[in-house]
């Protein structure tokens, strides 16, 4: 399944999720800090929804609320309903 998410309050504009038997298998964003975005993109390649939450739920860019990784945590829990 794939699964488009905009991002709040971050520079990325546009998170495209493909998730497959609870698993990511693919991530693209759009906007934002490229090298460390296609960074993150890789690295959870392969991670359970679940897994990839623990880890980056509640990540926080600088005074900012959220993170680019926080907004990707959101939108695979929203994405899990």
């Amino acid at each position: 399944m794939t699964y488009e998410f905009t991002p709040r309050g971050v520079c990325s504009q546009k998170m495209i999720i493909d998730v497959e038997d609870g698993v990511v298998r693919e991530l693209q964003v759009l906007g934002g800090c490229n090298g460390n975005l296609k960074g993150i993109s890789s690295l959870v390649k392969g991670m359970k929804i679940e897994d990839v939450i623990e880890r980056l739920e509640g990540i926080r860019c600088g005074m900012k609320p959220t993170s680019c990784p926080d907004q990707l945590a959101r939108a695979l829990k929203e994405m899990s309903k």
